[in-house]
């Protein structure tokens, strides 16, 4: 190596603690020991160096092939000083760690052009059908690796939606973002069809943070290297939060693990390391009193709803649900939709109905009720339950969402509620009256129909999910 090619690899390797430098340096040893001794000797011994067939072969199960491939071409874009870009269809130690380096470690600008050669190998601009075949390749990849890994903290591939539809919805929300030069955004067709300048991907990924954790979430994961020290743990942490009261509920969440890992994104970060199931229409039955019996006094809560013909939206309320006449929350509130599309719409400021809930009073409207209006939710279920509306025509003007619902007036299929972060201590306490208790009614009724009081379960935080998977 010349004295600046050493440099460079010098450079990047100083990046790496010493720990993270072993990782990284058995890493390359077990795939050149797979890929056999190729290379040209350098008159003392056989240079060590990477095929695409044994990084095909280390990777088999933890990754998607098609991912596999893109990262090999990643590494084969690294220009050794000296040495002409792609003559070689082998990696080098030193294109390994650069491309480590720039990926893991490096900035914005050093991970653009690598991030470029994976989506398309060849020089010049690029179609966003290309761009979207790699994002939704990258997505589709951290959820098969954290699966394999067993990292979905007792999500899985079983409980959820089909990851696949989730990972499209995802991809197109993040490309979105993707703009021309002179800022304006291609839609639909146009944008699988328009060509994007380097420059414009820079910007892209500047922009859309997601890419480059994912990326270096899928390399650590993949590769298996800079997994267990602490502090290269963050990127994994509040990505998929740990789930808990779902195990052996026999039941599939209304969500899939694109859109929890992107909803999960917009909760603030002291509320994205836990989810706990509170109510499930499936499993709690179709009623509006379970429904306040099970999320009353719960703290912050993700409430998801799907309509008759498939729409899945719902909202993040940020305080615990209380019964009564008047709006509550505050401006971190949001609504979301997950299918047919996947967007999050947050506070606008011009008004502060947030959150709403309201049971058995002849003088307001009884339900529960997130943007807008009386009469014109942003989302709403009547307390007659299985009806609800998303009046938001042309914006709901809580937050500036638009029909979230594929009918203004829908009838419900299912509901689920999550409540995020850890339980209020009030949650917790034994004897605490829940709105069961306060409604002798509501009660004689379950008790007559054989129903147990699932919300007594609940006053006690359920510990059935800490093996993980």
């Amino acid at each position: 190596m010349g004295n600046a090619e050493s440099n460079t690899y010098q450079n990047h390797l100083s990046r790496f603690l010493p720990e993270e430098q072993t990782d990284i340096d058995e890493m390359f040893d077990t795939l050149s020991g797979l890929s056999g001794a190729a290379g040209a000797k350098n008159g003392k011994a056989t240079k060590k160096t990477v095929t695409l067939a044994a990084l095909q072969a280390y990777m088999r199960e933890p990754l998607p092939e098609q991912m596999t491939v893109r990262l090999y071409n990643g590494m084969k874009s690294i220009d050794l000083t000296g040495k002409s870009s792609g003559a070689s269809e082998q990696i080098a130690k030193e294109q390994f760690v650069i491309f480590m380096s720039n990926l893991l470690k490096g900035n914005a600008d050093e991970k653009i052009t690598i991030i470029t050669k994976m989506i398309s190998k060849t020089e010049g601009p690029v179609k966003g059908k290309q761009i979207q075949e790699f994002t939704e390749d990258l997505i589709m990849s951290l959820v098969h690796v954290l699966n394999y890994r067993k990292e979905l903290k007792g999500w899985n591939l079983e409980n959820t939606r089909d990851s696949a539809s989730g990972a499209k919805a995802l991809a197109s929300q993040l490309l979105s973002e993707l703009k021309f030069a002179g800022g304006k955004n291609p839609v639909g067709p146009q944008l699988l069809e328009a060509t994007f300048e380097q420059s414009a991907i820079e910007d892209w990924v500047y922009r859309v943070p997601q890419i480059s954790t994912f990326l270096s979430v899928v390399i650590r994961q993949g590769f298996h290297v800079l997994h267990s020290l602490p502090d290269q743990t963050t990127d994994i942490v509040n990505l998929v939060p740990d789930c808990k009261g779902l195990k052996g509920r026999g039941l599939t969440s209304l969500l899939d693990i694109p859109s929890i890992i992107y909803v999960n994104s917009h909760l603030p970060a002291e509320l994205q390391q836990k989810w706990r199931l509170l109510f499930s229409s499936r499993v709690h039955g179709e009623s509006f009193t379970q429904l306040c019996g099970h999320i009353v006094n719960k703290g912050p809560c993700i409430v998801i709803l799907k309509d008759l013909d498939g729409y899945i939206f719902g909202g993040f309320a940020s305080h615990s649900w209380e019964v009564k006449p008047q709006f509550q929350g505050d401006n971190r509130c949001f609504l979301f939709s997950v299918f047919p599309s996947l967007a999050v719409y947050t506070c606008t400021g011009y008004n502060d109905h947030y959150m709403y809930l309201n049971h058995g009073q002849q003088t307001m409207p009884n339900g529960l009720g997130m943007g807008g209006q009386h009469d014109y939710f942003g989302l709403w279920v009547d307390s007659d339950y299985g009806k609800g509306h998303s009046k938001a025509k042309p914006r709901c003007t809580t937050y500036n969402s638009p029909q979230l619902s594929a009918k203004e007036n829908f009838t419900l299929d299912a509901v689920e509620v999550w409540a995020v972060g850890d339980l209020p201590e009030s949650a917790v306490i034994k004897g605490k009256k829940s709105i069961l208790d306060v409604d002798p009614e509501a009660q004689a009724l379950l008790e007559m129909t054989g129903k147990t009081r699932h919300s007594d379960g609940l006053r006690e935080p359920v510990e059935d999910d800490d093996d993980g998977n």
